[in-house]
């Protein structure tokens, strides 16, 4: 199996421009992002630099996601969110541009925390556009745009793959895929071996992290290697994301070298 580093949940005492050499130091030659940038707009330079630096380190950007507001401070994204969807709606051209300077074809779109007060059948109306047009963008490069079940936040309202997969079914595109959070789905109690016993050939794109704690694979009591194992049987094809949190010096101790690029 072939491994991405996750450069925005690890290296975190890095700036994100010196984060693809870690990587590549690390031995790894794949990375993915979150949006590495605070606002839905980077200018062109930030854009140069952040590509430059991937092309520097030798490391293939393998996933970016959307514009998601301030996470730090608990959004999930703003995609869904009536009168914050058009922050998500420009922030296409720019990753666009990023997708093509570097061959990036994957990218997660959060859909957005529930918002007091908003009818979230009105949110769900919201969310199918954004991720339409998404999707509509994309095409253009073969890429695919990933949903996510997420833990942790309560007014996340996808929090299981069927969560997910009914918003999918909604916005009726071929390259709108099932992002599989091994973690996130095991928090919040979703059967993970069903999952992939009835999705993994479609899935977009799997991340792990043990659990409980979030940390290293090894560190808590998931079965993880079995999970991949059989979504590689079943027809995954794609490369796992290594996005957890570092519990020690050497966040990649678990992995042996050789099996890291």
């Amino acid at each position: 199996m072939s491994y991405t580093v996750n450069a925005s949940i690890l290296l975190t005492d890095l700036p994100v421009n010196d984060r693809p050499q870690a990587v590549a130091d690390a031995g790894f030659s794949r990375a993915e992002f979150w949006s590495p940038f605070p606002t839905p707009t980077p200018n062109d330079a930030e854009i140069d630099e952040f590509v430059a630096a991937l092309d520097r380190a030798g490391v293939q950007l393998t996933g970016l996601n959307f514009y998601a507001g301030d996470m730090p401070g608990g959004e999930r994204g703003v995609l869904s969110q009536p009168g914050r969807a058009e922050e998500f709606r420009a922030n296409i051209d720019p990753v666009l541009a990023i997708a093509r300077a570097t061959g990036c074809k994957a990218f997660n779109a959060l859909y957005g925390n529930r918002v007091d007060g908003e009818n979230p059948a009105a949110q769900d109306r919201e969310g199918v556009e954004s991720l339409r047009k998404a999707a509509d963008a994309v095409a253009a490069i073969d890429g695919v745009v990933l949903l996510e079940p997420v833990s942790g936040t309560p007014a996340y309202p996808l929090k299981t793959a069927a969560d997910a997969l009914a918003i999918i079914e909604k916005v009726d595109r071929p390259n709108v895929k099932l992002l599989a959070d091994f973690y996130h789905l095991a928090a919040n109690g979703d059967d993970v071996a069903s999952v992939i016993e009835d999705h993994a050939a479609d899935f977009g794109h799997i991340q792990i992290a043990d659990h409980p704690g979030r940390n290293e694979p090894g560190t808590g009591e998931l079965p993880l290697e079995r999970w991949i194992d059989r979504s590689y049987e079943l027809g995954f094809d794609g490369v796992i994301g290594l996005e957890y949190k570092a519990s020690q010096a050497d966040p990649f101790a678990w992995l042996p070298r050789e099996r890291r690029a």
